[in-house]
């Protein structure tokens, strides 16, 4: 690494912090650290969001998904498409959630259902969300001692130390300063102040990495595939394990399923001005996506290129030498990429794809301390005292959590010995709650007859599917196939999967959910005896909170703009984003059909392919790229510009701090019941 590189890394880092310390002063309250005052409008909602959710580890895990499985796997990815367009525009789960004001998922089931679910839901949510998120210090610590070709042992003071240890000890130090200081509130102003910065340095790396190596070069590399195995046409992949179309339908599956379910950023999903703007940046997110797509496809061919075309075979040798010292083989598998492109990125664009990478580090260390740390205190703390805490105890109270899930995870990622792909593993952990959550949130938002018994029974069902898959696969190896080979010495199917479980983390997780919708509709039909308010919990009718209000539009909604996701809170400029999103999204719907069905009747060539993917996957994106990201820029500043002006003209309820109190049937929140007893509600 040059200087040059360094300091392209250091000084937008130290801005990063300069804002931070800036920002913090107008943290005020639990719902500010919380929720960021519940005053971000829908360009900081999706720009923020999407730093959020696309982290290091997610770059390093979509490195490893398209070196196995190439471009191809992207035309099944097609198939999600209307999937996530109907979340996006009906605004599925998240507009719901954000109308019953809660500060976390589990104060939601405290309301709809009781104390002690919403106590166990917590415990479970932080156990499955800890041990997913702890391996997330280890991968970016990987990545910048091999990409940054850093020595693996440090002398200090006469000591060899770790370091390894040290770089995960020093992120996660800065992560916890950042969300330590304003907690949602920081984070949502610096994630969006990171993700500003990098469209344009998205863009740059992209267009740097297609002087490097031509298209030629790529399609060249990505076609010298035995059959079956092709990382081109998706029609010739049948011997590609793992990611395939299966991982992809589940995935779908689940997306709809655990919409909102996991809660990694939560704090996103109630930091929106109001249930209109939380919509409209979702809707706003499919557009946010392309100029960091079209890197990561790029970085990712160009190292498979690089480690495969004969024009750089003397860097493949070095790139091979330095893996063949990892004595993991997994770990050897995940930093490939990472490795391979420290070779063949150039001075200054090495440097630009480092800061973009500790960037995504960051915003997604400092959301999942954030969400995690906070649930065990408002969800596992909060409801057991009787003694209400004040500001002051409330903040410390949750700091001290957040700082104890990053101690967690620096132990458990220096110890932790990964044995599959990272999307595997994200699978396998987040089944433990993702497997019952999805039937327990759905039922408890749309369905007035889903029950209390309901939820602890979909939960605890979905959690104990998802624990027994992590522990099998961890004794499978090492106690459990040596057991079953032995009492089934002739079994072809065993010795088969003599490595690894057989039923990977993705069709565990296929198995808790199923498990879970079937157990929720069975014990609700049996045991609801009265149906349940959702006025109150959604805050309609005469329950509704002034606060919430978007002033409506009188007129009628047709069926078409129904169909659309459109109601009368949809300013014009509102309809014409949601008409885009749709026709967008439908277009590629018909294409995916048009090309599958014509390729079975005449199986497209290996070069209809190579120039489908080039226009598709890169020039497109790739123009698209610049354009939505001068677009989400601009929308954010002014978003930000907002939130401060909010932030300095809102007055604070201490009332707001996520406690849920009984009142008459039902169960309300203190911050409500005090709204109430001003006259600020209508009823």
């Amino acid at each position: 690494m040059h200087w040059i590189d360094w300091a392209i890394l250091i000084v937008p880092l130290i801005g990063v912090l300069w804002i931070s310390v800036k920002t913090q002063r107008y943290m005020r309250s639990v719902s500010d650290f919380m929720a960021a005052g519940r005053g971000a409008g829908r360009y900081l909602v999706a720009t923020a969001g999407m730093m959020a959710g696309w982290g290091l580890i997610s770059a390093v895990a979509e490195f490893e998904l398209i070196y196995k499985a190439g471009l191809a796997f992207d035309w099944w990815r097609v198939l999600q498409t209307p999937a996530t367009l109907f979340l996006a525009l009906t605004g599925f789960v998240l507009y719901r959630y954000r109308e019953t004001r809660v500060l976390t998922l589990a104060q939601l089931f405290e309301a709809r259902y009781s104390k002690a679910f919403r106590i166990f839901s917590g415990f479970l949510a932080s156990v499955s969300g800890i041990i997913n998120y702890a391996i997330f210090p280890s991968v970016g610590g990987r990545f910048l001692i091999y990409y940054c070709k850093l020595p693996l042992t440090v002398p200090i003071f006469g000591f060899e130390f770790s370091t390894f240890a040290l770089v995960m000890i020093m992120f996660l130090s800065l992560a916890l300063v950042l969300v330590m200081l304003g907690g949602q509130l920081t984070i949502m102003v610096t994630d969006c102040v990171q993700g500003l910065f990098s469209y344009a340095m998205y863009i740059i790396i992209a267009i740097a990495v297609l002087s490097l190596v031509s298209w030629s070069q790529m399609a060249q590399s990505l076609t010298q595939t035995p059959p079956g195995e092709s990382l081109m046409n998706p029609f010739d992949t049948s011997q590609v394990k793992d990611f395939n179309i299966w991982f992809v339908l589940i995935g779908i599956f689940g997306a709809v399923y655990g919409t909102l379910a996991w809660q990694g950023s939560q704090g996103f999903n109630a930091s929106a001005a109001n249930p209109h703007e939380a919509k409209m940046g979702g809707i706003l997110g499919r557009w946010r996506d392309f100029a960091l797509r079209v890197m990561l496809i790029l970085l990712a061919i160009s190292a498979y290129t690089y480690m495969h075309h004969p024009d750089f075979a003397a860097g493949a040798a070095q790139v091979n030498h330095e893996l063949s010292q990892i004595d993991n083989p997994q770990i050897q598998e995940q930093m490939r990429v990472p490795v391979a492109l420290s070779h063949l990125l150039p001075i200054g664009i090495k440097g630009i794809f480092l800061a973009v990478m500790v960037f995504l580090l960051i915003t997604t260390d400092v959301s999942y301390l954030h969400s995690w740390g906070s649930i065990i205190i408002q969800d596992m703390v909060l409801p057991l005292r009787k003694k209400p805490l004040t500001t002051r105890q409330h903040l410390w109270l949750l700091r001290l959590s957040i700082a104890g899930v990053a101690v967690f995870a620096f132990f458990f990622s220096l110890l932790f010995r990964q044995t599959q792909y990272i999307y595997m593993f994200f699978a396998l952990t987040g089944s433990i709650y993702l497997g019952g959550a999805g039937a327990v949130i759905i039922g408890g938002l749309y369905w007035k007859k889903g029950t209390t018994a309901a939820a602890w029974v979909s939960m605890i069902l979905g959690g104990f599917l998802g624990v027994a898959g992590v522990i099998l696969e961890q004794i499978w190896a090492g106690r459990l196939y040596p057991l079953l080979i032995h009492w089934f010495p002739s079994s072809e199917y065993l010795k088969a999967h003599a490595d690894s479980f057989p039923i990977n983390g993705q069709y565990m997780w296929l198995i808790a959910m199923v498990s879970a919708i079937v157990a929720y509709i069975v014990i609700s039909l049996l045991t609801c005896k009265e149906d349940y308010d959702m006025d109150k919990l959604l805050h309609r009718g005469k329950y509704a909170i002034k606060d919430d209000d978007v002033a409506l539009k009188s007129g009628r909604v047709s069926m078409w703009q129904k169909l659309l996701g459109i109601d009368h809170q949809f300013t014009l400029g509102d309809k014409v984003l949601s008409i885009s999103v749709f026709v967008w999204t439908m277009l590629w719907v018909v294409v995916f059909a048009v090309v599958t069905a014509w390729n079975f009747i005449w199986p497209l060539s290996t070069d209809w392919w190579t120039s489908y993917w080039y226009i598709v996957a890169i020039l497109m994106p790739l123009v698209l790229g610049v354009i939505t990201s001068i677009w989400f820029t601009v929308g954010g500043i002014i978003d930000l510009k907002r939130l401060f002006v909010h932030l300095r003209t809102t007055a604070r309820d201490v009332l707001d701090d996520g406690t849920v109190a009984p009142t008459r049937q039902y169960q309300m929140s203190a911050a409500e019941i005090s709204a109430m007893e001003k006259g600020d509600d209508k009823s």
